[in-house]
């Protein structure tokens, strides 16, 4: 059920340690903001020097305000902080918000203090936001414990930053988007990001929960609660970055980055990650659209987004008023991922009927001029449009809302046209009545003119509107959702610990793996000829030789391939070790390569969201190519299915140019069966197989590594 943090939500009582009258203190923004409802619980301020503050009488302690209080804001110097705090416990505080600074961000010396603070409140059965915080809000309570005021909503934003969730809180405003709840994370010593989030799903009053995080703690934690919130959670995050981990040792390690982890378990989540606070705020407004006419609302009402049910169709249909508009949406609709397919016969035959004959109708749909000559036309197609079953959302996009823009004086529309403003305005309401009825399938406008009378009208009954084109495609591919993975409900928990790898080896590596069903062929490692004629008489050529305790076999030299027998063996034998000189060596059958294709398979330790795995073309062009993708291990069958068939080059795995089509479903198990070895094995920094042939009649292990932490 998570931590229970109803009293630091909805206090019986709230005290502000460090309440000033100097405008210059903390101190003082949060006890006038505190102030703001002072009759919906007692409210006390508490500054060492007594008087008054704010014209109320403060006492010098708390213990000097003679009664138990259930939350305490502290914002005192920090020599004086754990007195404040271990005073708060013993007067029955049930939840602390620690505004003072100079903890883990300071150092080692700080990082202890901190951990001995959050020792002694978890132990007295208390909770912690902070410390280095700037406070929490709670419009639904009325709990205002922060420097600033946030209009009420549905969103609820727990943010690392004060000063971008005060930037988010000035673009959410011309959106009529507002907050549930503010919480500032601070250095999460008690009350982390994940008990926020989880908090946060149970909050009826919240819709979605918005997120800018720097430090995720437990990210695959975070990743969890988010893919089990059951509403949406849209994150912003800094330091994802490009740059491979300096230390990695295989491919594998070398080719995952922090962007590729944190939008990896992003999609696993169902989270919408965004990269800027324009592109949070407009993800935030197509999801407030989903509780407007396209959706049920939500319980913060108008102002408050996600409460309707993203549909997971994305064949969207741009409607426009200009060619030029209809060309650059469209780019930008598939540049967010959605699609924009030529519509069907009969859709277009529905179209025609309420256009005319110069408008296209293939997608783009193009007016073509004829919104002058009867600006119903707008309402019309948007109406046959929606009604379409082809047809899974629509994208609007140019001069509309310029007709009532130049009858309201703002410019742009033509002369005198205050029947056509009237005509525009009499389409937007009907558009409106067009979505009551039109099974959530949800509709974006981007206008030359957002703010014009008619698309205020649409705005005001919860369509969302956008002055550029890239804003609207954004926030309709956030509205339709993009596809989950098969069985992504949550994120696959971790298995077991095993037993700790004891031989990092090849053949240790191997025999952990085949220990788990990963298929090989058949190897003996030898240190010499006699073993080398030995292992051959085990099983027939051709053969392969493999020098081993080198990272990169192939890079040095040390892999000889299709040696047809045993005097071809003997042979690579001898020149290999005269040449490298390598303790051990592997002799193996060779694959049948007929028809095959090489991928490779991977896992890299992560240190904030455990084992992260990689598939994509493997073999010996794998970084060259790059063609990856990523999930949190341990990844099931059916998801690495998926992910194999989102690679650049998944048109392979089918059969190209005459070729047939490979074992997927093969290598796919194979996949799940390397990826939850990994995942039991924290002490393995990096596993990898490379390659992984997969033919027509299944899938076969050529090659192993592992790197210990």
């Amino acid at each position: 059920m998570g931590r229970d943090l109803t009293a630091l939500f909805d206090p019986r009582s709230v005290a502000v340690v460090g309440a000033s009258d100097d405008p210059a203190k903390y101190g003082h923004a949060v006890a006038a903001q505190a102030l703001r409802a002072p009759d919906r619980r007692p409210v006390h301020l508490v500054n060492r020097r007594g008087g008054t503050v704010l014209g109320r009488t403060a006492a010098t302690s708390l213990t000097a305000v003679g009664e138990p209080v259930d939350l305490v804001v502290i914002s005192v110097p920090g020599a004086g902080f754990e007195a404040a705090v271990d005073e708060a416990l013993a007067c029955g505080a049930k939840a602390v918000v620690a505004i003072t600074a100079g903890f883990a961000e300071a150092g080692p010396a700080g990082l202890a203090r901190q951990r001995a603070v959050a020792a002694r409140v978890r132990a007295a059965g208390a909770v912690l936001v902070g410390p280095n915080c700037l406070g929490i809000a709670d419009n639904t309570t009325e709990l205002y414990l922060a420097s600033d005021r946030f209009a009420p909503g549905g969103v609820a934003l727990l943010s690392q930053s004060g000063n971008l969730a005060l930037e988010l809180q000035l673009r959410a405003e011309p959106h009529g988007l507002g907050f549930s709840r503010f919480v500032s994370l601070g250095n999460q010593a008690d009350v982390t990001l994940v008990d926020l989030v989880e908090d946060c799903s149970r909050h009826e009053a919240t819709s979605a929960i918005a997120v800018y995080a720097e430090d995720f703690g437990d990210g695959r934690a975070f990743a969890a609660a988010a893919a089990a919130a059951g509403k949406p959670v849209v994150l912003l995050t800094a330091g994802r970055g490009t740059a491979s981990a300096r230390s990695a040792q295989s491919h594998t390690g070398a080719l995952t980055t922090s962007a590729d982890v944190v939008a990896a378990a992003c999609r696993d989540a169902g989270v919408e990650l965004v990269r800027t606070p324009r592109e949070m705020t407009v993800v935030l407004a197509g999801l407030a659209g989903l509780a407007g006419p396209t959706g049920p609302a939500g319980p913060a009402g108008p102002a408050g987004p996600g409460a309707g049910v993203r549909t997971r169709g994305r064949r969207t249909a741009v409607f426009t008023d200009g060619g030029g508009h209809g060309a650059i949406a469209a780019d930008a609709a598939e540049d967010a991922g959605l699609e924009v397919p030529e519509l069907g016969g009969p859709t277009q035959d529905r179209l025609r009927t309420v256009l005319w004959e110069q408008s296209s109708v293939a997608n783009p749909v193009d007016l073509a001029g004829m919104g002058e000559q009867r600006p119903l036309s707008y309402a019309d197609t948007v109406g046959a449009l929606l009604d379409a079953d082809e047809v899974d959302a629509v994208l609007m996009t140019g001069y509309f809302g310029g007709y009532a823009a130049s009858e309201g004086g703002l410019g742009g529309g033509p002369a005198g046209g205050s029947v056509l403003a009237e005509g525009e305005t009499r389409a937007a309401k009907e558009i409106v009545a067009h979505l009551a009825s039109a099974a959530g399938k949800p509709l974006v406008v981007q206008s030359m003119y957002p703010g014009s009378p008619s698309c205020r009208v649409l705005a005001e009954a919860g369509v969302p509107v956008f002055a550029a084109t890239e804003d609207a495609a954004r926030a309709l591919a956030a509205m339709t959702g993009r596809p989950r993975p098969v069985d992504a409900t949550r994120v696959a928990p971790l298995p077991r610990p095993a037993p700790p790898l004891s031989d990092p080896g090849y053949h240790g590596v191997r025999a952990l793996l085949d220990a788990a069903g990963v298929p090989f062929p058949a190897a003996r490692e030898i240190t010499d000829e006699a073993g080398l004629l030995a292992a051959a008489a085990e099983f027939d050529g051709p053969y392969v030789l493999k020098a081993l305790h080198l990272l990169h076999k192939s890079d040095a030299g040390g892999v000889a391939l299709r040696l047809a027998d045993r005097d071809a063996l003997l042979a690579a034998y001898r020149e290999m070790h005269t040449r490298l000189g390598a303790p051990a060596y592997s002799v193996e059958a060779m694959a049948d390569l007929t028809d095959g294709i090489e991928l490779i398979v991977g896992v890299n330790q992560d240190p904030r969201f455990g084992p992260v795995a990689l598939v994509g073309l493997g073999g010996v062009l794998t970084e060259s190519l790059r063609d990856v993708a990523f999930a949190l291990a341990p990844v099931p069958a059916r998801r690495a299915e998926t992910l194999l068939r989102s690679l650049r080059s998944a048109a392979l795995l089918d059969g190209v140019r005459g070729r047939p089509a490979v074992d997927v479903a093969a290598a796919a198990a194979v996949v799940e069966r390397i990826t939850t070895v990994a995942a039991a094995h924290p002490e393995i920094a990096e596993l990898e197989v490379n390659p992984l042939l997969v033919r027509p009649d299944g899938a076969l292990a050529l090659d192993a590594r592992a790197v210990l932490r």
